[in-house]
C-alpha cells in the first residue's frame, strides 16, 4: 500500500492559493477619515497602516487591505460595506 505524503512546500502553495485578498474601492462619498477608522476598526489595521491603504484607494482606485481565507474576509467585508464602503473578495 503506499501513501501519498504531500511536501511542506506543496501544504504551503496549497494554502497561498486559498488566500484570497480584501478590496477597497475608491468613491467620491466617503472622507479620509470614515476609511482609516474603518480600517482600523473592522480590518484591525494600525494607524499608520490605515492612512496608507486610504491614500493607494484614492490614488490607484482601489488596495487590498486584507489577505487571508474567505471565511476570515467575508464578515470583514460585510461590515465595511454596511459602513458604506465599497469593498468585495477576489
Amino acid at each position: 500500500m503506499t501513501e501519498t505524503l504531500t511536501s511542506p512546500v506543496t501544504e504551503l502553495l496549497e494554502q497561498l492559493i486559498d488566500e484570497k485578498d480584501l478590496i477597497v474601492y475608491n468613491d467620491d462619498v466617503n472622507t479620509f477619515d470614515h476609511v482609516i477608522e474603518s480600517l482600523i476598526k473592522v480590518c484591525g489595521h494600525e494607524n499608520m497602516q490605515a492612512e496608507q491603504c486610504t491614500w493607494i484607494i484614492h490614488y490607484k482606485g482601489r488596495c487590498g487591505v486584507k489577505r487571508g481565507d474567505y471565511e476570515s474576509l467575508e464578515p470583514m467585508c460585510t461590515a465595511l460595506l454596511e459602513r458604506g464602503i465599497s469593498a468585495e473578495i477576489e
